[in-house]
């Protein structure tokens, strides 16, 4: 937890795989802890070929009934299933707006939103902007995208910066997202 917080959390993502994957894994927290996912995280990468969507979006019904039974993972079915579903919406979402990460970003104006908590009970589990998010993503046929778990995506994929103002990683990601912005140059601080 504390090197996927240190390392990972909350760096902005402009890779549709890296947003396959989080989906993924954020679909199979929901009602788990996040911990438990991190350490099945090699398993879903093997399982789920990599978080190639292309891939994915062919799974069979004979490969789901497998993946019911492979213990590196989270066996329940309605998640597997959709995890398959959700890479053949994403594969939808691609075509219609070049890539799924443009589609994604949209929703924060193209740009990680910056908060400014300084404790953990202030950071909400929604926002106006996960409710759109997650309300457009079911309009397109993605599945176990509640707003709750289009928040934590947000959060992972560096949407929104929700480490704590005395985080030493809330510069950090700051600093990120302004590189990230666009007419900024590398290394370059606002």
């Amino acid at each position: 937890m504390q090197e996927y917080h240190d390392r990972e959390w909350g760096v902005p993502v402009h890779e549709d795989q890296r947003h396959f994957e989080f989906l993924v894994l954020e679909g199979a927290q929901a009602g788990l802890s996040w911990s438990t996912i991190l350490r099945k995280r090699p398993g879903y990468a093997r399982a789920f070929a990599r978080f190639d969507p292309l891939k994915v979006a062919r799974f069979t019904e004979g490969r789901i009934r497998a993946l019911t039974s492979d213990p590196t993972i989270i066996r329940n079915r309605r998640k597997i299933e959709s995890a398959v579903q959700n890479a053949r919406a994403l594969l939808s979402v691609q075509r219609e707006f070049g890539s799924f990460d443009a589609y994604c970003w949209r929703f924060v104006g193209g740009v990680p939103l910056e908060n400014r908590w300084r404790s953990a009970k202030e950071i909400p589990a929604t926002s106006r902007e996960s409710d759109a998010f997650s309300k457009d993503l079911r309009s397109r046929g993605f599945t176990f995208v509640g707003s709750t778990i289009i928040y934590a995506h947000m959060q992972a994929v560096g949407m929104v910066n929700d480490h704590l103002v005395d985080c030493f990683r809330y510069p950090e990601i700051r600093r990120l997202a302004d590189d990230d912005r666009p007419g900024s140059s590398p290394g370059s601080s606002a």
